[in-house]
This record gives structure tokens, sequence and C-alpha cells, in this order.
């Protein structure tokens, strides 16, 4: 499904992690996750989040929520809210 008239959500664990000096070996142990998953997270290839895996990273980095996901606007958001 295409929601781009909607805006995205930006996930942001490498600046959080590289603004720690945490790799993301150390985060996964933290966390008790799978490298690979955190990966995926840090990549942007999931489709669906994960409540216990994002309380999970927030812990492994000691960092709020709002710290490592965003939510962006679409571009065109003016025009969107007028089409309505």
């Amino acid at each position: 499904m295409n929601d781009s008239g909607f805006g995205h959500i930006e996930i942001s664990l490498n600046q959080v992690m590289e603004k720690k000096g945490l790799s993301k070996s150390k985060v996964a142990f933290r966390a008790e996750i799978q490298r690979t998953q955190l990966n995926n997270y840090c990549n942007g290839k999931i489709q669906r989040l994960d409540m216990a895996v994002l309380s999970r990273l927030c812990f492994a980095l000691d960092c709020s929520l709002n710290d490592i996901i965003q939510y962006v606007p679409p571009k065109d958001l003016k025009n969107r809210l007028f089409s309505l």
C-alpha cells in the first residue's frame, strides 16, 4: 500500500548509535535482538513497527522513542488537507 500522500516514518537509529558511540553489535546485544533485525530497522527495511523491539532499542540506547522515530508529513500537506 502506498501512503506517500500521508507522509512517512523515519527511523534514525544510526544517528543515535553514532552520537552515543555504540556499535550495532553492542546495541543488538543490549537489546537482546538479532543483529539482522537491528540492521532492518537501521536501513528502513521494515513494514511494521514492533513495540517490544522499540522498547528494547530505547532501553539499549538509553533514549526516548522520539529520539529514534519521527513522523515526516507529506511535502504537499497544504494541498492534501484542502482536497479532503
